[in-house]
């Protein structure tokens, strides 16, 4: 049901730092009977948190959270028929949010307009059937309130001798006050949100508090996380406390650099009182905390660290004998939790916090599996369709695209569609129909899907390669220089028509499952075209791929660009690569998603575990052996000395590249889906390495799926399984022959030799 507003959006005469809050007072309509129903729709211009009567309407934090405001302004609807008095105060904060603050690393804020502005409508149903309405009107007032200056990237600054709560009180009145005039409002954007709201998730206190070489307090929460602090303490009035936040330490001190430009400081002045602090309109991405300006010892029970995350139900678990593995899929769990704040970005601590499209196409499978992030995606992918359309057909580096707003420098490629990053239309919806088995999604995304390939289309040479133009290729091979992430050892046109090649056979899938005949054929028959352009322009008489790379390899073999011969004899080539690597990766964020698939289903699986349990620098296990609880964005985002990668671009919470777990869950838990949504599901693990034992689980919509195995040494594997209502799973294992199970707990025995 569509929502009609009678509502008008509103804006303070004056901006109050850039956090104003806004009032009115109403009472209960008479002569209608009880209350049968009362609803809050609010959203805003900004940042909003919305009080009645003294009271939160809800425990979400940063709504409406960040769309692509141009086209989609997401509102949200609130039970509050339990907060009504016959007398009644409604009152809206507001920050700087996405809306108005700092937006990549240009140093520019306000990119969507320089107006603060609450939208609110309170629909109060009746026994009778009336319908009491009140909303924002040039009738509110607006004042200051504690917060003098907020920012997203460069933090919160509260005075706690601003602070009160009279606001929400009724007959409130106060001379700083001042009235509010009509804002400009795109009606038609409104649309209510289809992902979940942020929230806070957990909290944490500090394992340490210690003087640095240079005389600075620092803090370590023991975990690299995505949140504010909240602070309890009691000093002499105007006192001010500075705390820095950061992810890593360097030389003995914080971390900065990596921040560039954001100052990710949140400022606190004290009252004299006992004041707590909680700065609800910025976040940082930190481990450590330095603290100035304390007033006496500083204790542990006076911080705590607050988790901000989109609200995501966790669903796949993961864990094995190896606890190096153990924790690397701990780091990724919390790069999705920390990245997933709204928007799904690179990274949530320097001046981006972007929603970069290359990172979710590649992650989106491990991130369907560890969460149910299904919502979440088609929010973010409405946005995509949006920019999308507006672009004419071409998919944007980052959705929400803020970039079209900003001055770039020279090197900055102009926008076009480009591999991986722009697939993200195609890849993201597929991965979700895989994940959940809704058609929906593909449904709703068709379009999209279509308008993007049709585009690439267009840019084809005359060979039919995807050849031309601007490519990211597979950025960040940990061979490229670390101020050149570009310059990959794989051929950019390889890597480019490859993933063409997937997109139009996902294309022709989807197009069959909609019942689009005639988009299937020409999908169908532009797949052909790009697989013989593909081999005949890069494949070599001798088997080898232009480039010679363990990307190309590995993305010829995953996406299936080749005939079984050549399959065989890339496989090999990758395994030589690897070798001769010395089990060492090198691969950026095309080939890593791919590369253990690629040995493992060319008969090197020995080779996949050697690459994946790797421990030297560069590979996944290298950042756990340096103390990471994130996954990097770069494979020595710390060096081996315990200095910062000298590049500057250096994230240490950035989940792309733990895109891997995708490879854990399947081949050593042994879940993968045969149907979309598990309605059939392949239980095949595929024991390797010094991995005794493995566990893993999936709530699906049909039921928990889980798998347990384990083996003495060389002995027998000995496989249990768990199989929910309505699902059958199909069992392959070494030294079994392949079986159907139905639901229940089942187990088997393989005496194979698994190291054979």
């Amino acid at each position: 049901m569509s929502l009609t507003w009678s509502a008008a959006p509103i804006a303070p005469n004056e901006d109050f730092d850039g956090a104003p809050l806004l009032r009115t007072e109403f009472g209960l309509e008479d002569g209608h009977g009880p209350i049968t129903r009362a609803t809050l729709h609010t959203t805003a211009h900004g940042a909003f948190e919305a009080y009645l009567n003294g009271q939160p309407v809800s425990d979400d934090v940063l709504s409406p959270g960040w769309s692509s405001y141009e086209w989609r302004l997401r509102y949200r609807s609130y039970d509050v028929t339990a907060l009504l008095e016959s007398t009644s105060v409604l009152g809206i904060a507001l920050g700087n949010g996405w809306f108005r603050g700092r937006l990549s690393w240009s140093g520019g804020s306000a990119y969507y307009g320089n107006e603060l502005a609450p939208l609110v409508q309170l629909e109060i149903e009746f026994s009778d059937g009336y319908v009491q309405t009140v909303v924002t009107d040039e009738n509110w007032t607006a004042g200051p309130s504690a917060v003098l200056f907020n920012d997203l990237y460069d933090g919160q600054t509260i005075d706690a001798r601003r602070y009160s709560d009279a606001w929400l009180e009724r007959g409130f009145s106060d001379k700083t006050w001042t009235g509010v005039h009509a804002a400009e409002l795109d009606f038609s954007t409104l649309t209510p949100y289809i992902g979940p709201p942020v929230r806070r998730q957990e909290e944490l206190r500090p394992i340490k508090i210690w003087t640095s070489p240079a005389g600075k307090t620092l803090v370590d929460f023991g975990q690299n996380l995505v949140g504010w602090l909240r602070v309890q303490v009691q000093g002499p009035a105007g006192t001010t406390v500075t705390l820095r936040h950061a992810e890593v330490l360097e030389r003995g001190e914080l971390g900065t650099r990596p921040l560039r430009s954001a100052k990710a400081t949140d400022r606190f002045i004290l009252s004299g009182s006992e004041d707590i602090f909680e700065p609800t309109f910025t976040f940082h991405g930190f481990r450590y905390v330095e603290v100035d300006g304390w007033p006496g010892a500083l204790s542990s029970d006076a911080l705590t660290a607050v988790v901000v995350s989109s609200e995501l139900q966790r669903v796949g678990k993961f864990e094995c004998s190896d606890e190096l593995l153990n924790q690397l899929h701990r780091n990724v769990v919390w790069g999705t939790r920390g990245n997933f704040l709204d928007v799904p970005t690179d990274c949530p601590q320097r001046d981006e916090r972007l929603g970069w499209t290359g990172d979710i196409a590649v992650f989106a499978p491990t991130a369907a599996y560890l969460f149910n992030v299904e919502d979440f995606l088609r929010d973010w992918l409405a946005d995509l369709t949006a920019e999308q359309r507006a672009a004419n057909g071409m998919v944007s580096f980052v959705v929400p695209d803020v970039l079209k707003y900003v001055e770039k420098p020279s090197y900055f490629p102009p926008p076009e569609s480009t591999a991986i990053w722009s697939d993200a239309a195609v890849w993201v919806p597929w991965a979700l129909w895989q994940a959940y088995g809704d058609l929906q999604v593909l449904s709703d995304q068709y379009d999209s899907m279509t308008a993007h390939v049709r585009r690439v289309e267009s840019l084809l040479s005359p060979t039919g390669l995807w050849d031309t133009g601007f490519q990211f290729g597979d950025w960040l091979d940990p061979t490229a220089p670390p101020d050149d992430p570009i310059s990959s050892k794989a051929d950019n046109g390889v890597v480019a028509t490859a993933c063409l090649y997937r997109d139009v056979r996902i294309l022709t899938e989807t197009a069959d499952l909609l019942g689009r005949s005639g988009d299937a054929a020409h999908f169908a028959e532009l797949a052909e075209r790009t697989k013989a352009a593909f081999n005949d322009h890069y494949v070599n008489d001798d088997g080898t791929i232009i480039s010679d790379a363990e990307t190309v390899y590995a993305l010829a073999i995953v996406f299936g660009l080749l005939d079984e011969e050549a399959t065989q004899l890339s496989g090999k080539r990758l395994a030589e690569l690897v070798a001769e690597s010395g089990y060492h990766i090198q691969t950026g964020f095309a080939g890593t998603p791919y590369v253990l698939d690629g040995l493992t289903t060319t008969g090197h699986l020995d080779e996949a575990y050697r690459l994946l349990l790797q421990r030297e620098c560069p590979s996944w296990l290298y950042p756990v052996t340096m103390g990471a609880t994130t996954i990097w964005e770069r494979w020595d985002s710390m060096l081996p000395d315990g200095t910062i990668n000298p590049g500057q671009m250096t994230s240490f919470n950035h989940y792309a590249l733990g895109a891997v777990a995708d490879w854990m869950h399947r081949s050593i838990g042994g879940i993968a889906p045969l149907e979309p949504g598990y309605a059939r599901v392949l239980i095949a693990p595929r024991p390797g390495g010094d991995i005794d034992w493995a566990r893993t689980s999936l709530e699906t919509r049909h039921g928990k799926i889980s798998v347990s195995w384990s083996r003495d040494g060389d002995g027998p594997v000995e496989l249990d399984v768990a199989v929910p209502d309505g699902v059958t799973a199909l069992v392959r294992l070494p030294g079994l022959q392949e079986q159907e199970l139905g639901s229940g707990q089942h187990h088997l025995s393989s005496a194979f030799d698994t190291t054979g």
